[in-house]
């Protein structure tokens, strides 16, 4: 994998920041399709088929998530603090793409992942944890004393389920044990780009060897219903709803970057993103390049920059970035998939007016790295048409019956602080409302970004434990395309009389475009 380059230590800050609350029902709801779920729903009567690997063999690396204890770095610490978590989770991507050339050493030597990935991989993180700390405080700030004991990693083994644990009857998809999210993966070589590599054929699901595998996809059609009403409005609901068309992103304006949690950083995020809105996002946008950009919206007043993991069909096709970093050399391969639909809109809250939103403001929602972290962050939602009200999922993908299309649809933070664009961890300063639509300890409700991304995605065929035609976002390697790494990125770029717009419209119970 190539070396990012740049001037200065700048940011890949992990996606998955441990937020003041974990994902509430109200503020994480899906306004779109009228009601609020769940991001840890369970599906009774869901896939059944948990399929064993035959290979005791590491399937993938897990690290602790050293951004989450970052809650409060002063302002001149974050751009070297920042540069250090991207350095964080280059080194993660480098283990992975050891770990999975290198299987007939593996098989020779019973101790060659942990004395050479996963030691060395310790030693490393730490030396860049120790650079943190030194960061942090010397500038009078106080850095978190649980640091230290997260240099570690783990080699999660192949021989666990592949999916979720069997509860009850009810699928989980997944069990949270001790901050990690414990899945397992089906193993048995690696393979990348068409490569076989070390020797052995990967029977870990997914094009490149990486996921998803076939216990991460479920028929909708067997799914019960899960989803849940919203909460009643007051009197003093705001309830407009103001809509932006900007397209679905036709022009094929692609980056590996992610300029919220990595500026400056070329290729943080080592996956593809799908842009639309704002046509100067790169690591290297600023809010002045941000301004003056040209925008795919049809109202030119919005410039803002909406912007999610592209989606791949795994059906053997090479896409033109199989040779890049962030697509093929990462795992992420296959048929990029253009939405048919890109529907944005903002909408109000069930309590209480909204304020503006204010200009340059950054949110990110869902978690890129569930796999290790657990589902706290979790806000993907996966449904079908003519589901969408009954069945949202976030740990599966759905299978969809014939003549419906799948859907991914998000939900923004819809609370502010009142006070800052963004945080250290990009997500203490904005929060979703409470399970009855509330904003809490101080923050204040803000128009509520929501976005419904409609795919035609020719349907996954699941025999015999194995998955053809596979179909998954772009993610970090070592994630394994599991559905509920899906998330999505916003800067608010409307002009101020257009937010202003946006607010009236909402406030006064308007449709407006």
């Amino acid at each position: 994998m190539g070396r990012n380059t740049r001037k200065r230590r700048t940011p890949l800050a992990t996606k998955a920041i441990a937020a003041s609350a974990a994902l509430a029902l109200g503020g994480g709801g899906l306004i779109w399709a009228n009601f609020y779920a769940s991001a840890h729903e369970s599906n009774n009567g869901g896939w059944q088929n948990q399929t064993k690997a035959a290979s005791a063999q590491v399937a993938t690396i897990s690290c602790p998530d050293v951004g989450q204890k970052l809650t409060d770095v002063p302002n001149q610490a974050r751009t070297e603090v920042d540069g250090e978590l991207a350095t964080l989770d280059r080194q993660i991507t480098d283990a992975y793409q050891r770990l999975a050339t290198t299987r007939d050493a593996q098989t020779r030597d019973a101790s060659f992942v942990q004395n050479s990935i996963l030691q060395p991989l310790k030693d490393r993180r730490q030396a860049i944890i120790d650079r943190i700390q030194l960061e942090i405080n010397r500038i009078g700030g106080r850095a978190p004393d649980s640091l230290d004991t997260l240099a570690g990693c783990t080699g999660t083994p192949a021989n666990q389920t592949t999916g979720g644990q069997q509860q009850g009857g009810q699928q989980q998809g997944g069990q949270q044990q001790g901050g990690q999210q414990q899945g397992g993966q089906q193993q048995g070589g690696q393979q990348q780009g068409g490569q076989q590599q070390g020797g052995q054929q990967q029977n870990n699901g997914g094009q490149a060897g990486n996921g998803p595998n076939a216990a991460d996809f479920v028929d909708i059609t067997k799914v019960q219903p899960n989803v849940q009403a919203k909460p009643q409005k007051t009197g003093n609901a705001s309830n407009g709803v103001f809509i932006t068309r900007c397209g679905v992103n036709a022009n094929k304006n692609h980056n590996t970057d992610n300029v919220i949690v990595a500026p400056g950083v070329k290729n943080g995020a080592h996956h593809l993103h799908d842009y639309v809105g704002n046509q100067s996002n790169d690591a290297f946008a600023d809010n002045n390049k941000f301004a003056a950009a040209q925008t795919s919206c049809q109202n030119q007043q919005d410039k803002s920059s909406y912007y999610w993991p592209v989606l791949r069909v795994q059906d053997g096709t090479q896409d033109f970035d199989q040779n890049n970093d962030g697509g093929g050399k990462e795992g992420n391969v296959g048929k990029i998939l253009v939405a048919r639909q890109a529907q944005i809109k903002f909408v109000g809250s069930p309590t209480s007016k909204v304020v503006a939103m204010p200009q340059f403001l950054r949110i990110i929602t869902g978690d890129a790295k569930t796999t290790t972290n657990g589902l706290a962050n979790a806000n993907a939602h996966w449904s079908c048409t003519g589901f969408e009200n009954k069945v949202q999922l976030t740990t599966q993908y759905p299978i969809c019956p014939q003549g419906s299309n799948v859907v991914r649809t998000f939900a923004f933070q819809s609370c502010w602080d009142g006070q800052n664009i963004d945080s250290a961890n990009h997500r203490t300063h904005v929060a979703f409302a409470d399970a009855g639509g509330n904003c809490q300890n101080g923050f204040k409700a803000i128009p509520q970004l929501t976005m419904r991304l409609v795919y035609s995605v020719p349907p996954p065929v699941v025999q015999n434990g194995q998955v053809k035609n596979a179909y998954a976002v772009d993610g970090f390697p070592e994630q394994l395309h599991k559905a509920a790494t899906d998330h999505d990125d916003f800067i608010n770029v409307m002009s101020p009389n257009l937010m202003n717009k946006v607010v009236n419209c909402i406030n006064n119970g308007q449709r407006c475009a």
